[in-house]
This record gives structure tokens, sequence and C-alpha cells, in this order.
């Protein structure tokens, strides 16, 4: 090195320090920025910005008091006491972007809630289940880009797949998760739109232990392609039922892989978490489009037995995301997500005969919700007795 070269890198290194002295924060030699985008480069997810969307209304709550949580003396085989119509069981909702969950009783009293502890780590939660035994849920965040269990008694997270604000397909990444159940195993399923793949996870170890579907083959041809599953559903016997976006297919596979049929659902353009109806014989799925369907059909014949339709006015549907069969009144019940309600239509009448959330208007105090886009039916706790109801 020359004294011209040498007066210019001392000019340098002085400069760099005086800097940092300041506090201009030049710290970072260049040798150590290039490293820092060499392991960037190398990661195995890629880092995504988070958007004022994304984050939502931030951390909150209704602020009510809430009752003390009765024990699990259901089941989904022999559920609590129902309420009757309107809404025969409580509901628990993902309140997307209240980044919370809260779970309605028939009344419309709120009788739980979950606030998220961190937007880091639980934000956009998009869609909630209980497990089998009615105490631990299973929640997806999609744009969080990870998975969740919830315990439900003592309202702590205790378990998370994927990286926050971080998207891939490496072991302990995910693209757009979207639908999460827990297994009568103990496993832990969930779609995963983007990579075009479902996974089961063992919570124990993280291991992925079933994977249907690849990565960059977005086409249909299950179990080894999925084209974008959002809808990953377990049923009684422990075959799954499986929703993909493109092309609109429902398929009912079995854990071992094997397709037991696989139909395109009709009238509906953006399948969103098909369910089957109780009595395990036609599937019920909802349209997440402008205007918003709700179709229940049976998959030998793709005949439509009951279908909502309708193109405006207070009673049309907005991306609803999802739809489901009421247990003891057969009604049905949708999460209409961008009107920001969910609701009760009648089977034979097809009116609206309850109602969460202010059509049309966000907020997250008592009766409103924030981006409503999943629920489950809690038919495992005796809130109605609790509550003192008749």
């Amino acid at each position: 090195m020359n004294r011209n070269t040498q007066r210019t890198a001392s000019r340098q290194a002085a400069l760099i320090s005086i800097l940092w002295v300041v506090g201009l924060g030049l710290a970072p030699t260049f040798a150590q920025d290039t490293a820092t985008a060499k392991a960037k480069a190398k990661a195995p997810g890629v880092e995504v910005t988070v958007t004022t969307e994304m984050t939502g209304a931030g951390i909150v709550s209704a602020g009510v008091a809430l009752p003390a949580i009765p024990p699990v003396t259901g089941s989904r085989k022999n559920p609590v006491p129902s309420w009757g119509k309107p809404l025969p069981y409580p509901i628990l909702i993902a309140d997307r972007r209240n980044n919370r969950l809260i779970e309605i009783a028939p009344d419309k009293s709120i009788v739980w809630e979950f606030v998220s502890p961190s937007l880091k780590v639980y934000r956009g939660n998009e869609d909630v289940n209980f497990s089998p035994d009615g105490k631990l849920l299973a929640v997806s965040e999609e744009d969080n880009f990870d998975v969740h269990i919830v315990d439900y008694e003592k309202k702590m997270l205790t378990w998370t797949y994927g990286t926050p604000d971080f998207r891939g397909k490496a072991p302990g990444f995910l693209n757009y998760p979207d639908d999460a159940h827990l297994l009568a195993d103990g496993k832990f399923i969930t779609a995963d739109i983007r990579n075009c793949r479902i996974l089961i996870i063992d919570p124990k170890d993280n291991s992925v232990v079933t994977q249907w579907g690849s990565p960059g083959k977005c086409r249909h041809k299950p179990p080894h392609q999925l084209a974008h599953p959002n809808g990953a559903t377990p049923l009684e016997n422990g075959d799954i039922l499986v929703t993909e976006i493109s092309g609109s297919w429902i398929s009912r596979i079995t854990r071992e892989g094997k397709v037991l049929w696989s139909v395109r659902a009709p009238n509906i353009r953006y399948p969103s978490d098909a369910f089957m109806t109780v009595d395990g014989k036609q599937v019920i799925v909802a349209d997440f489009a402008k205007p918003g369907r709700i179709v229940i059909f049976d998959p030998a014949t793709r005949k439509i037995s009951w279908e909502y339709f309708v193109k405006e006015g207070d009673k049309m549907l907005d991306h609803c995301s999802i739809a489901r069969e009421l247990p003891d009144t057969g009604d049905i019940f949708v999460v209409d997500d961008l009107r920001d309600r969910v609701m009760v239509i009648d089977r034979k009448t097809k009116e609206f005969i309850w109602q969460y959330g202010v059509t049309d208007t966000k907020g997250h105090k008592p009766g409103y919700l924030f981006y409503p886009d999943g629920f489950d039916i809690d038919v495992f706790r005796d809130w109605k007795t609790a509550l003192g109801k008749r």
C-alpha cells in the first residue's frame, strides 16, 4: 500500500470513528455489510414488509369483564345442551384485523377473549378451530406466515410453527398458511397456500410427518400436487377434506394419501374452506367473492341442494370465507369478512335471523368486529348453564 492510499484509509477510519462517537451509527464496516447481505441471500426465508393493513387495529380488547370458564363436558359427538334457535351454541371468532379471538354467546354477550400478546408473533389470526377435546385452539395467520396453538383455559400461546414476517418453503417456514386444525392424534394440519402444499406437523418436535403437494408445482393432481389449497378439514373418521382455489376443486383424501373422490364445486369461483354437512353426506362451501355465495351439494352428483346468493343490498355477502351447517337447527352460519359481520341464515327462509357485528362498520368494542375471517362452534362447554340461562 503506498503513502497516499495509507493517508486515505486513515482519514476514512478516523471519520467513521468520529461519526460513531457522535451517534450517527456508521459502526458496521464494509466487510460486515457484505457479510450481512450474503447471509440474507442465503437465508431460507424472505423478509416481508409489514403494512398498516396487516397490523390492523393493533392490540385491542372489548374491555368487558369475562365470566369464569366452565369445564369441558361436551364433545362434537355429544355436545352440551343447545340454546336452540337462532344460534344453538356460542361461536368462537377469529377477528382478524383486531388481532384477537373472541367468543360470543347466543345472547350476544362476550364470554371469552384472547388478545394478541405481541404483534410481532401474533397478528392477523384468520382461522381458528378447537382441538378434538376442546381444550386447545389451532390458529392460522396468513400474512404473518405462521400457525399457532393457544391453550383455551390458560389463554396462552403455547406453540408456533413458521417464522413471523418471513415467507419460505424450507423447514420452519410457510408461505401464506390458511386453515389450521389439531387432529385426534395431536398432530397439526395446515394448508400452505402459496407453497401449494398441505402439511401435517408434529408439535412435539416440529417435524413434518406428511406433505401433500409441492412448492412450485401448483396444479390439481392430488395428493402429489395441489392447486393453491386453502382448506384442510379433518373429518370424523380421520379423512381430510381438501379445498383448492384454482379450479374450485374439493377432494376427500385419507390420511394415507388415497383420493376417495375429487370434484369441482358447482357455481363457485373461489372456494374457501369446505366442510361436510352435519350428516356427513354433502359439502358446504363459501365463495370468497363479491357478491359471495354459499352452496351445499352432493359430491357424488354435483347436484346443488341449497344455495344462498344475493347480488346487492344488506343481504349481499362480500368475500364470505367460511360457511357451516349448525348442529341441532340445520341453519347456516357464515363469516362475511369484508362486511365485518357473522350471521345465521335460516335454512328455509334464507333470512338473517342472528348477527354479530355492525354491517360495514369496523370496531373492537362490544358488538363490533374488524374483518372476521374464521370461526368454530363451542359444543364443549355449557355456557348456557354457566350464564344462568334457561
